[in-house]
């Protein structure tokens, strides 16, 4: 990760994940949540989903798109429990940005505090989209953040970005963890004036 939190646009090939509700226990199986890091969670993602019953991979998105930054979901991505291993699974395969018709909440805020931009478009956009990806596996996808567009082939479709989101991936807070530790010393300073803060002599 570079020293530039400032994320106003998202750039790669794209992979479809069609179906409405794909919860979280779908993106990251409970089985994988006793892992104490986040290291290994690339490997587990729609796990479940992406193997025959015999284990052999079948021919889901994520087998046949390897290498693609951008997910194009439907509606109500990411419900169920709000575990953050599952946009953690997404980011660790690769996936830097999504379009979608909508999200669970709780998903969509984890994935603000990884900076990952999740934007929204209506389901004839996002089918659109995704068929378009179907037939040009190779294409490049421009999701714009501060502009709320995407852009694949000749087409720039109109998007929407929560505005909390927008506003801590473009002024580049939405590291909360590393934009305390660049506070640290604000923070010494202001405990240290405080006169109800005990100091250990």
């Amino acid at each position: 990760m570079g020293d530039d939190q400032h994320i106003t646009a998202v750039s790669g090939t794209g992979v479809p994940i069609p179906g409405d509700d794909v919860d979280t226990d779908q993106i990251l199986p409970a089985k994988f949540m006793k892992e104490v890091t986040f290291d290994n969670m690339a490997d587990y993602l729609f796990y479940d989903a992406r193997r025959d019953d015999d284990g052999s991979l079948n021919d889901h998105p994520l087998n046949r798109f390897d290498g693609a930054s951008v997910a194009v979901v439907n509606s109500n991505f990411g419900c169920g429990s709000s575990r953050e291993h599952a946009p953690q699974a997404m980011m660790r395969w690769g996936i830097d940005g999504i379009v979608g018709e909508s999200y669970a909440e709780i998903f969509r805020d984890n994935c603000k505090s990884l900076g990952i931009p999740a934007a929204t478009a209506d389901r004839e956009t996002v089918v659109a989209l995704q068929e378009w990806i179907e037939a040009n596996p190779d294409g490049e996808i421009d999701i714009d953040v501060a502009g709320e567009t995407v852009t694949y082939g000749d087409t720039t479709v109109d998007v929407e970005i929560d505005d909390a989101m927008q506003e801590a991936l473009v002024d580049g807070i939405w590291d909360t963890t590393r934009l305390m530790y660049s506070n640290m010393s604000k923070v010494e300073r202001t405990a240290a004036e405080l006169p109800y803060v005990g100091t250990d002599d």
